[in-house]
């Protein structure tokens, strides 16, 4: 296929396509953004125009005339150059709505679908680990309670988003967001923001942002996977798209014996999860659309703990039960110069441990409720306001503590400015919380694109994390907790983009944190008491690479330096290596044939805050291929663990050995 010119529409700082190009790609590529239903707003007379054209000029002729007219000869921007269908990366982590990669100073990694399903298998963390600055840890094997590490914060120091609803449960102790029940069969795309950014986000986004969307698909595609431990993974994903509206429905189906969580034990813990979800948007009018987004999941892990007498871990017959259901429905305007996006977002999660009889030994409830307007006006030729404002309003219950609630609302403005391959933006935020009061926060990010596709970016942000309401009204509770916040700087080089040529990234950052809140013993709280004790700093250096050595073979790789320490103790930050990364190769024959391999390396790190406990450092490879049987249907197998690495991310708690996995990948 010939290269597609497109004129790109500057909003601001957001680098926006015009509507009809989204609903094109997205029937050509049965993709779509999280964001998509802001940005449908052509005729439909010119998208059939645009399907039936047979080559670059003809596209490009109905674009110019149909859709720009006068706007684009006041203009007059730089064409996009689309060649066999590739456009740019878009993000909504950086700046809350669409914006192209390359218009912001901040780091940021997208993975897509594609590079989901050639990683293969259910567990995101392996997804997930090609992020520079990410690592993790989990108690025991698939569904284990899994955090993620960003550039060394904690894991409740992540914002967690799906389709742009928080869904970090709130009666979670620390209010983070458990991975080990993401799996990947619904999820599109991967966008991760790495450094500190309340100015857009508020409350948790201090390590990062991760938002994570779901598959939309036209037609059918389905996956049916079996491997060891007994584990069976089956998903399917279609969609119906019409001249104005989209549905879209995916469901997914994941069991596992499993084996012994506890390190010393012999008894297997397996994992079930069922998830369904369901997207939809409707043109009300060629600039104002319905959008929806609905989600549910519940999922059954055998879990090990400290029984009696030794109180020391190891294999019991317990269970933890989790239900969650998240969703949003809204309305999106996309103008000439005002884009708009109102929604009303709701998570719900449901846990209870179970004992061996059967009854409930810890229970919980966590609920949010949201109201946002997210926005973005034109002020004047490459001048931008981003702004928004939002409500939110959480509650949660346990078994051993009164319900209880609270609320928190903030308002943002960002100015952004675009002058060529100049981007700056600079912003500001409150917020007002109901029982700590008012919080603030600035940052700044600028980018600058220079020779042959390179560009140098640095960004400033701050960050803050309200207390959890387990951490302010639990038995164990403080309301006179303060926020906890950072702040944070990285500078990097970059040129490319990370899945296709010559791709290289480097970027510096630090981060200071103060205000931690930590678990405390004073002689009035002899049970404990949470209390703002502690005081952090992360500093290192990401660097990313990949290259195409020939037509046929890709070489790809991350690694990360973090120096995370205690600033009151001088000690390492407990489960966050100083040296980790990944390297990984794809290979693809003219006949259908894929190899690929994914060497996951880390440096040692401490299992506790006294750092008396050290988990050794190690290598693990993964080794994967895919064939094609015709046009429709793919046949997968891969190697986990391949040399059967005895390793460990959590003291105390097993990982998983050698295990292959077989499946098939079909579509109509």
């Amino acid at each position: 296929m010939e290269a597609i010119l497109l004129p790109p529409v500057m909003s601001g700082s957001s680098f926006m396509i015009g509507g009809f190009v989204y609903k094109y790609l997205f029937l050509i590529t049965v993709s779509v953004l999280p964001v998509s239903a802001a940005a449908q707003s052509a005729s439909e007379e010119a998208l059939a125009e645009i399907i039936a054209a047979q080559d670059a000029e003809q596209a490009q002729e109905v674009d110019d005339q149909a859709h720009y007219g006068t706007r684009m000869e006041r203009e007059a921007p730089e064409p996009i150059v689309i060649a066999d269908m590739l456009v740019p990366q878009i993000t909504v982590t950086a700046n809350g709505l669409s914006t192209a990669i390359e218009n912001t100073g901040q780091a940021v990694t997208i993975i897509e679908r594609d590079e989901i399903e050639s990683v293969q298998g259910g567990d995101a963390t392996r997804v997930l680990q090609r992020t520079p600055g990410l690592s993790f840890s989990r108690n025991g094997g698939v569904g284990g309670f899994t955090g993620v590490n960003i550039r060394g914060a904690s894991a409740d120091q992540v914002l967690v988003l799906v389709d742009g609803v928080r869904v970090a449960d709130p009666a979670a102790p620390g209010g983070g967001f458990d991975f080990g029940n993401q799996l990947t069969g619904m999820a599109g795309k991967f966008d991760i923001l790495r450094g500190s950014n309340s100015t857009i986000w508020g409350s948790e986004a201090i390590g990062g942002v991760v938002d994570i969307s779901t598959r939309t698909e036209t037609g059918m595609k389905g996956t049916l996977e079996y491997g060891a431990r007994e584990t069976f993974r089956a998903n399917v994903a279609t969609g119906v798209s019409g001249e104005k509206a989209y549905v879209g429905l995916n469901g997914s189906w994941f069991t596992s014996d499993g084996f012994s969580a506890a390190a010393n034990g012999i008894e297997a813990d397996g994992f079930q999860q069922f998830a369904i979800g369901g997207v939809g948007f409707l043109d009300l009018t060629d600039s104002l659309e319905i959008f929806t987004h609905l989600n549910w999941s519940e999922g059954k892990l055998d879990i090990d703990g400290f029984p009696p007498p030794a109180f020391a871990m190891a294999d019991n017959l317990e269970t933890q039960e989790t239900r969650r259901h998240w969703g949003d429905i809204g309305l999106a305007y996309y103008g000439n110069d005002l884009t708009l996006r109102a929604a009303y977002s709701l998570s719900d999660t449901e846990r209870d441990n179970l004992g061996e009889d059967g009854g409930v030994t810890f229970g919980s409830k966590g609920r949010s409720e949201r109201v946002q307007l997210r926005g973005e006006y034109r002020l004047l030729g490459g001048l931008s306001l981003a702004f928004g404002g939002e409500k939110e309003w959480t509650e949660f219950e346990t078994n051993f503590d009164a319900p209880a609630e609270t609320g928190i609302a903030g308002f943002y403005g960002q100015l952004g400015w675009v002058m060529g391959r100049l981007v700056i933006h600079v912003g500001g935020r409150i917020d007002d919380h109901e029982q700590f009061g008012t919080s603030t926060s600035f940052g700044g990010d600028v980018s600058y694109g220079f020779g042959d596709d390179w560009r140098v970016r640095a960004s400033l942000g701050e960050g803050f994390k309200a207390p959890t309401l387990y951490q302010l009204l639990s038995f164990y509770g403080n309301t006179g907790l303060e926020p906890e916040e950072s702040t944070s700087f990285d500078i990097g080089l970059e040129r490319g983009r990370r899945d296709r040529g010559l791709y290289f990234a480097l970027t510096g950052f630090r981060r200071d944190s103060d205000n931690l809140i930590g678990f405390a013993f004073t002689p009035d709280r002899p049970f404990g008491v949470y209390q703002n004790t502690d005081r952090a700093r992360a500093q290192g250096v990401e660097a990313e690479a990949g290259f195409d050595v020939t037509n046929s073979l890709r070489l790809s790789g991350v690694y990360a330096l973090v120096d995370a320490e205690d600033r009151s103790s001088g000690l390492d930050l407990a489960r966050r290596p100083q040296h980790f990364g990944t390297l990984f190769a794809d290979w693809e024959s003219g006949f259908g044939l894929k190899l690929g391999a994914d060497l996951r390396f880390s440096g040692s790190s401490f299992d506790n805050a006294a750092n008396t406990v050290e988990l050794d450092g190690y290598e693990m490879l993964d080794i994967r291929a895919a064939f094609d049987v015709g046009d429709s249907l793919e046949v997968f197998g891969r190697v986990e663990n391949v040399f059967d690495t005895d390793y460990r991310l959590v003291s105390g708690y097993r990982t998983p050995g050698r295990g292959a996995f077989v499946g098939l990948r079909a579509q109509m």
